[in-house]
């Protein structure tokens, strides 16, 4: 940590991999956390204000302000979704410019995202808010009339909450009785048309308006396994997803930071824009990143939100893309089958495999296994690393459905 606190780096959320990083950096920063991490830092001497990201943002982000100013801080770094508007709020009254706080709200309303990237002629799916499950209905009806579908042969539709983070919440209506499983107090929820095609995600580091590093991330399972850098039959279309990403970057107005945007594309290379986030991703993404290509993405989000980084710093910092990876990084994440936790089963064929990197699996103190909502939350990652793509492909998918958990 450095002592003298001039230029101060706030880390807004908690994340000890982030703490890491940036502790490891020639500058002096805080974190702004929940107030139960606070005799943890206080014993590891990680410099923090305890603070709840409630609702309560335009009541409460002056006093924050004036804490933060009392350290001397720069920037603000959001860690995880519910900090982007606050990251935002909070950048806006540091260099006294409103539009970063409006900017930075339309990276939490996937609404107002689409919207926003339709208006820039971004190609979009079609989607409709929902207040209730009569909405659902309608737009369920409406599509599958619009693609002339007859009953037994329904195209499936998505809904999600609107400022929620990655697959939390999200739920695939396959036919009209799906609908009955959402519940009143998830609305209101996003509905979009369903987009065939390979669905991936770009990590786009940010300076000055110009992409400066931009990984590829493949998903195997959306919201279950996910590898870095992506294989060569998607990384061929980089040259177009470059251009898209750029034009994102354009029509968001984005000059500094990091963002998050998910894509499908098909087999002929049409894009579709799905959403983009404004923090780190999930997946264990930043994870894979760095174990593919060596460097810290955390720290690359700071150095990229910062204005003041020079060119000659963000040039020696980045690899080259691609090439400079060491392997395939993969992600895969493992949900129960079962209501009770009783035990883990890692099969020696996997421990075995040189692929096989590491896991995080353990067993719960509460062993009851708590109720997914949508694509709910996974209990632990398998992680692997290799050199072939289509043998990191197909190990996720051998183990996509194992029981890990007994």
């Amino acid at each position: 940590m450095v002592e003298n606190m001039e230029n101060t780096t706030a880390l807004l959320g908690w994340s000890l991999p982030a703490i890491e990083a940036v502790d490891k950096m020639d500058r002096p920063y805080v974190v702004v956390g929940p107030p139960e991490f606070q005799e943890f830092a206080k014993a590891n001497d990680i410099p923090f204000i305890p603070w709840e990201f409630d609702e309560r943002l335009l009541t409460r982000s002056d006093e924050l302000y004036e804490q933060l100013k009392a350290l001397h801080t720069k920037i603000t770094v959001p860690i995880y979704e519910e900090t982007v508007e606050w990251a935002g709020i909070l950048n806006a009254k540091l260099k006294d410019d409103p539009r970063i706080f409006h900017k930075s709200l339309l990276l939490r309303d996937k609404g107002l995202m689409k919207r926003k990237a339709q208006l820039a002629g971004i190609r979009v799916g079609i989607f409709e808010e929902a207040e209730n499950k009569g909405d659902i209905y309608r737009f369920f009806k409406r599509v599958n009339e619009a693609l002339i579908k007859v009953d037994g042969d329904m195209e499936p539709i998505h809904v999600k909450p609107l400022n929620k983070a990655g697959t939390v919440g999200h739920r695939m209506i396959r036919k009209e009785q799906d609908i009955e499983q959402v519940t009143n107090e998830e609305f209101p929820l996003l509905m979009e048309s369903h987009l065939e095609g390979q669905e991936f995600s770009c990590e786009a580091f940010i300076h000055n308006g110009k992409v400066r590093f931009l990984n590829i991330t493949e998903y195997v399972k959306l919201g279950h396994s996910n590898f870095v850098p992506a294989s060569p039959s998607l990384e061929k279309w980089r040259p177009q997803i470059k251009a898209a990403i750029e034009q994102l970057v354009d029509a968001f107005e984005i000059k500094y930071g990091m963002i998050h945007p998910e894509y499908f594309i098909t087999p002929d290379g049409t894009l579709y824009f799905g959403e983009v986030a404004g923090r780190v991703p999930g997946g264990h993404i930043f994870e894979l990143i760095e174990k593919a290509y060596g460097f810290s993405p955390f720290q690359a989000q700071v150095l990229c939100s910062d204005p003041d980084t020079t060119e000659e710093e963000i040039a020696s910092f980045f690899p080259e893309e691609i090439v400079s990876a060491k392997g395939h990084a993969a992600s895969l994440m493992v949900y129960p089958n079962t209501r009770v936790i009783e035990g883990l089963d890692i099969p020696e064929e996997l421990k075995n495999h040189p692929y096989f990197d590491k896991h995080d699996l353990f067993i719960p103190v509460t062993s009851k296994v708590a109720e997914r909502v949508g694509f709910g939350n996974h209990y632990g990652t398998i992680f692997l690393f290799g050199e072939d793509s289509e043998v990191v492909r197909d190990l996720l998918l051998q183990y996509e459905n194992y029981n890990f958990y007994l």
